[in-house]
């Protein structure tokens, strides 16, 4: 992994280009969006970059919810779904410091993650302040995403 070359980033790696973007729900077809800690009033599904090349995509996915949401993938109730579809999507100029000089696209994996109806969560406060449950096409109107949305509105395909 390279790794930044100037001031505090010297010390951060270069974001992978490659992340998940998980959509958590209830056999209800209920979604959980989280609002980003940013400022700019963006709601999503958890999503997030692989810590190495060669880390599977399922443990990318668990990992980012249990960083995320404080839900543990494993846990009873819980069913943790690849659904097989990734989208290939430029990088906000805004965020593209982040990664390795000339990267300009990140490829996108979606899961879905079925958990019982009233899951704690547990908001990680560095990256979000606050969640709601919507029901899918709600949910799907809400995400500032496109890629986010549509994959709310492919839920009830993978249930």
């Amino acid at each position: 992994m390279a790794v930044a070359s100037e001031g505090a980033a010297a010390q951060r790696p270069f974001k992978i280009p490659e992340s998940v973007l998980v959509v958590i729900h209830t056999a209800a077809l209920d979604v959980m969006l989280i609002e980003r800690a940013d400022g700019m009033e963006h709601w999503q599904s958890v999503t997030g970059s692989k810590d190495r090349l060669d880390e599977p995509w399922a443990e990318t996915a668990a990992r980012e919810v249990g960083e995320e949401t404080g839900i543990d993938v494993n846990a009873p109730g819980c069913v943790l779904t690849d659904w097989c579809l990734e989208n290939v999507y430029e990088i906000w100029p805004q965020w593209r410091h982040r990664y390795a000089p000339g990267v300009v696209f990140n490829r996108e994996r979606v899961f879905g993650l079925c958990v019982p109806e009233h899951t704690p969560v547990v908001l990680s406060p560095r990256e979000h302040v606050a969640c709601a449950w919507l029901p899918w096409r709600d949910a799907a109107d809400r995400c500032f995403s496109a890629s986010n949305a549509e994959a709310c509105l492919l839920l009830p395909r993978f249930v």
